[in-house]
């Protein structure tokens, strides 16, 4: 856009310096502001069809014979050095947005503007002059040429490293993620084998203990079974959670809402209110959020047939966390809910929750609540 204006200012001068330099008749003048009129609507117009080639080059061939009109030399003057100027941005332009030939194009009409008033004992500068004027413009122009291509493709080759980079960033990211959890598998194995197979074993020897003891010892060792119970079971619920390879919390939801975005052709509004992304979720809480919008996101895209929908996640006061899924409905119908949404309602059920899920006459909304841990451990 800078660039853009420095042009036109550049051009502004050296159309005024020119026009100022003819000096012409009254009766000249309102046909030649008419024509830097026409001359400046099209360098105006350019902008709109830059990204056609042909129409581009054909609107710059049609500036340029402006010019030529517009800047004809008069007969008791003195060559108009500004003319150059004006042609020199003109081509420098086509140079800039055209290809190689279409802009060779462009400057030949405008070096014939040049010379035809020559042929026509118009005053202009002399064909040695011109002649070297060309050939140093030409070969600025070619250097500039040059230098921009390379500037291209050095920009498209860093947009390539980029792409690459971050493609290797992804695939690290997600080596690491598989890495961490065969490792923790590995360790969930361990914990399993040595430590569950010792407290097993454990178990068993209290209870042969306990028949062999007296009844006052039985009560102690019963104690201590029961203590030992209590450990295996701390025990296997530590190891199906290093086990658990289940996805779950906002970072995954926002992951699933780009790739429905981005396979599925559907516009998602995602609103997060304050607290939201700070709610102490639970791991399995965190899991069944995640699995009641997919649930909804999906039941969506099969039976509304709209492709939009609104997600709001809030958590009120820190005391409860809530979640919204929203969908415009093009036919209001009698809904029952099938396998996807009764287990949906159990999931949440089961980690304390409720859902609700109502139609109405425009819209179907899936509403979800989730008690906080943190609240909880206060109210205890």
């Amino acid at each position: 856009m800078r660039s853009y204006w420095i042009w036109l200012l550049l051009l502004l001068a050296s159309w005024f310096f020119a026009m100022h330099h003819l000096a012409a008749t009254p009766a000249d003048m309102p046909l030649r502001t008419l024509g830097s009129a026409v001359f400046f609507a099209l360098f105006f117009l350019a902008p709109l069809i830059r990204k056609k080639q042909d129409f581009f080059m054909l609107l710059l061939l049609v500036t340029a014979f402006v010019a030529i009109i517009v800047l004809w030399p008069e007969k008791e003057r003195d060559p108009n050095p500004y003319t150059l100027l004006v042609f020199s941005l003109l081509a420098g332009k086509a140079v800039l947005r055209l290809t190689p030939w279409q802009a060779c194009s462009v400057g030949l009409v405008l070096l014939i503007g040049l010379v035809a008033p020559f042929f026509y004992n118009y005053p202009v500068f002399s064909p040695m002059f011109l002649c070297l004027y060309t050939l140093s413009l030409s070969l600025a122009f070619l250097v500039f040429r040059k230098m921009l291509q390379r500037e291209e493709e050095m920009v498209a080759r860093n947009e390539a490293l980029l792409s690459e980079y971050r493609k290797m960033k992804r695939r690290i990211a997600t080596d690491e993620k598989m890495a961490r959890q065969e490792e923790r598998t590995q360790i969930a194995r361990n914990i399993h084998d040595s430590v569950g197979h010792k407290l097993t074993a454990l178990l068993m020897q209290l209870e042969v203990f306990r028949m062999q003891a007296d009844e006052p010892t039985q009560a102690r060792i019963s104690e201590l079974k029961t203590l030992a119970k209590e450990s295996l079971e701390e025990t296997r619920s530590a190891v199906k959670t290093l086990r658990q390879d289940e996805v779950g919390g906002l970072s995954a939801i926002i992951s699933l809402i780009r790739k429905l975005e981005a396979e599925s052709y559907i516009r998602v509004q995602f609103s997060i209110k304050p607290g939201a992304f700070t709610a102490s979720l639970g791991n399995e809480q965190a899991i069944a959020v995640y699995r009641a919008v997919q649930e909804a996101l999906t039941n969506m895209m099969r039976h509304s047939g709209a492709r939009e929908v609104d997600i709001v996640f809030e958590a009120p006061a820190g005391g409860v966390f809530r979640f919204e899924v929203t969908n415009p409905v093009k036919e209001s119908t009698l809904f029952r809910e099938g396998f996807g949404l009764s287990a949906m309602r159990e999931r949440m059920e089961h980690v304390g929750g409720q859902l609700v899920i109502k139609q109405y006459d425009e819209k179907f909304v899936v509403r979800g609540t989730l008690p906080l841990h943190d609240k909880e451990r206060v109210r205890e």
